[in-house]
């Protein structure tokens, strides 16, 4: 008679979570911060059809790294949850917390009952009327939930593109040096080197607290080059120059920025 195989239930949640963070490794990082206007996503990417960022809701908005079929499926059941919640109550009854719940409770429940986890990590933001009524979530593969501020970085080398964003940012950038810091976090290897990042590599979006109603929009083409050419270089400034330096644009400003497109939620 043969010995029926035992793993111990410690064993078996770090064997889970141990694959799973090696699969979120083998991704990149993103990155998700506040500016002087909005909130800021920032994630390279080439593909122009598979996004990693998406709208939710009139004022929420998803980031995600990982495997890209099961964030896909969050993506989809975020957007049907927040569609059929504010039909039942209200509009304003569908906030980023209650979403960040959800999600936890989602993506605990298959980490503990299903042999495989979801190999993720996602971020959900919203934007509010002032910079205080910010909001952003971070839940990791096993539903665990941290409240961010200020800025939230994602991915296998989280801890390394934190470090170089907390050198850089500061409350209240405008746009472009929010761009600037992102990507100098998104470039660094942590061993003194970068690897560039250029307009083609990027997906950016924002959440625009000045408009009304749906306040998600893509950066790209055009208005990207633009706060590119904003964007600070890579050599860190002090946290009074970065102040002094002030000078970004909104990317609700101007008009030029083209409507999100079939790959937003709806």
């Amino acid at each position: 008679m043969t010995v029926p195989f035992y793993v111990s239930p410690e064993q078996a949640m770090k064997d889970k979570a141990d694959y799973a963070r090696k699969g979120i490794a083998r991704g990149r990082n993103s990155v998700v911060l506040q500016y002087d206007e909005g909130i800021l996503f920032v994630a390279p990417n080439p593909s122009s059809a598979l996004h990693k960022i998406s709208e939710i809701y009139d004022r929420i908005a998803f980031a995600a790294v990982g495997r890209y079929n099961e964030y896909e499926n969050l993506r989809i059941a975020g957007v049907r949850f927040a569609d059929t919640r504010g039909y039942q109550y209200a509009r304003e009854d569908v906030t980023a917390r209650g979403l960040a719940n959800w999600y936890a409770q989602i993506l605990g429940s298959i980490f503990t009952s299903e042999p495989k986890p979801y190999e993720v990590e996602i971020v959900v933001a919203e934007v509010g009327e002032a910079p205080d009524g910010d909001q952003m979530y971070r839940i990791t593969f096993d539903g665990s939930v941290a409240d961010e501020h200020g800025f939230v970085a994602m991915g296998g080398q989280a801890e390394q593109v934190a470090a170089v964003l907390k050198e850089r940012y500061t409350p209240g950038l405008p746009v472009g040096r929010a761009l600037g810091a992102a990507i100098a976090a998104l470039s660094s290897q942590g061993n003194g080197e970068r690897n560039e990042i250029n307009a083609s590599q990027l997906e950016v979006a924002a959440l625009v607290r000045g408009r009304a109603h749906r306040t998600f929009r893509r950066i790209r083409g055009a208005r990207l080059e633009e706060l590119l050419g904003q964007a600070e270089p890579a050599t860190g400034d002090s946290a009074g120059d970065t102040a002094g330096k002030r000078g970004g644009e909104s990317p609700g400003a101007g008009g030029g920025e083209p409507a999100p497109g079939a790959g937003t939620a709806p």
